[in-house]
């Protein structure tokens, strides 16, 4: 009810308070003027003023007191039929916040009751509008408000374009240091096909990359993400007209994409595979064989372990060869034993530049060991496992022992071209790309000997993803609100 009526409570007061509205309407009914309060054909409360002798009508029909009558209570109130003597001369309202007023019989229009068989007459104000709800809380005084928070605020998307391949992926944040895919994208542009040779991207493959790009947008256009990074690397990186190419992929495409330094390469490996270092290890050689370049760090952990485990990287390098350029250079479709190891023997130069101190290892260290993240080794977790078809929840984190990851690298070399290309987890894309990464790999392995290697399907997108994530402190947030559900947690990191 409004301000201006009579308040009915559900208390002693209100009960009251009804009795004396029944008292005056049955002393209406039956002509007996009354000198302050009377009951009027609309059913609503009027007070006659001392001096104008004019009903005062409040909000919704109700009266309002005159501040006259406020000052004469007393003899007002003691010519009143329905005084009651010795009672105060004003019963006092209670505004109570939340709750409403509850009366017996049918309610109006204007929230009063009415006599029945009445109509209630028009008022003089008009019926007071339900309140707007209050505004958001601002952050600080004086500060705009908070804005609202978009459907998809828990998106996030990562997109890698490399000398070999464009790959994106969407994800949303789950338990603590993992997230969910929601969507995703790969495809082989071979980007830097005949890079090494000419120096400058092939109108072929940008065509091949932009369409595939495309795609990308498409995918991102059709999410409400909340915070995204797209990267190029070491095609667009050395090419001398990686500039003028991502200009193009802007217009076509309305993607903006960074070219990222080989430091930050390696940095985001080393983030993306984070969970995949147990507590029992204390140093790895974390490697991703890419197509145009190659990246290793070194890694030492103590006791005062990091949740960003780039924070314990020692040492680290940026080899000027991966998988596509190599292959360019020796061939790829025909690789005898004799190729092989000339391949192994430049990638072992060039090892022998990276100045990096001892940090244990050998075969016997079992708190020492590999870690690669990269398609040559999932290509050849997938051999080892004799998959009908690429899984990638039976690859990633899959141990290799040294002697397996030697038997595979011998069979796909007693392979020819078409071999290699039938197996399901190669394919003709990677066919002749496959053993100049096994040569990569065994430089590395030379370098480093351990007893085992951890395989990581994993890459650049999965290191973006987690440092946009821990950079928006989407985990920390989460602990203190309960963590996530069981069911967000078991799904993490299963597409």
């Amino acid at each position: 009810m409004s301000d201006g009526g009579a308040r009915l409570n559900n208390g002693g007061k209100g009960k009251r308070a009804r009795r004396r509205s029944r008292k005056g309407r049955r002393k209406a009914a039956a002509g007996v003027p009354a000198s302050h309060d009377a009951v009027v054909a609309d059913g609503s409360e009027q007070v006659r003023s001392p001096e104008s002798g004019e009903a005062k009508h409040g909000r919704n029909g109700k009266a309002a007191r005159h501040p006259s009558s406020d000052q004469k209570t007393g003899e007002t109130l003691a010519n009143s039929p329905d005084h009651d003597g010795d009672k105060p001369a004003r019963r006092k309202r209670k505004r109570r916040r939340g709750r409403r007023a509850h009366t017996k019989g049918p309610l109006g229009a204007d929230g009063c009751k009415h006599i029945a068989g009445n109509k209630p007459a028009a008022s003089a104000e008009p019926v007071a509008q339900p309140s707007p709800p209050p505004p958001r809380r601002e952050a600080r005084q004086g500060g705009p408000a908070a804005p609202q928070r978009a459907p998809g605020h828990g998106l996030y998307a990562a997109l890698d374009l490399g000398t070999n391949n464009c790959r994106l992926l969407i994800a949303q944040p789950t338990r603590h240091h993992q997230f969910r895919v929601v969507d995703g994208f790969s495809r082989i542009v071979r980007l830097g096909e005949g890079l090494a040779a000419t120096g400058s991207l092939s109108p072929a493959a940008m065509d091949r990359a932009i369409e595939a790009l495309a795609m990308c947008a498409a995918k991102l256009r059709g999410r409400s993400v909340r915070r995204m990074r797209l990267i190029a690397t070491e095609a667009c990186r050395s090419a001398d007209n990686g500039e003028i190419f991502l200009k193009r992929v802007r217009e076509e495409t309305g993607l903006e994409l960074e070219i990222v330094n080989r430091e930050t390469e390696a940095k985001l490996a080393v983030s993306s595979c984070a969970s995949l270092i147990g507590r029992e290890t204390r140093s790895a050689v974390l490697f991703d064989i890419g197509g145009g370049s190659s990246e290793i760090a070194v890694i030492k952990l103590d006791e005062n372990r990091s949740y960003r485990l780039a924070n314990h990287i020692s040492h680290w390098t940026s080899l000027p060869v991966g998988v596509v350029t190599l292959s360019e250079r020796y061939g790829g479709h025909d690789v005898t034993p004799e190729i092989f190891e000339n391949m192994v023997a430049e990638v072992t130069r060039m090892l022998g530049d990276f100045n990096c101190p001892g940090i244990g290892g050998g075969k016997d260290d079992e708190g020492f060991h590999l870690i690669g993240t990269s398609g040559t080794v999932t290509t050849l977790a997938g051999v080892h496992l004799d998959l009908p078809r690429y899984d990638r929840r039976k690859v990633d984190g899959i141990w290799l022992s040294d002697d397996e990851v030697t038997a595979m690298q011998s069979k796909l070399l007693s392979w020819d071209f078409a071999g290699r290309a039938a197996n399901p987890c190669i394919g003709p894309d990677r066919a002749d790309l496959v053993l100049a990464g096994c040569a990569i790999l065994e430089a590395i392995r030379r370098r480093w000997p351990s007893s085992r290697m951890r395989v990581a399907d994993r890459g650049l997108r999965e290191g973006l993803l987690t440092d946009m994530m821990m950079h928006d402190g989407v985990w920390r947030k989460q602990r203190r609100r309960g963590g996530f559900s069981r069911r967000q947690g078991a799904a993490a990191n299963n597409d």
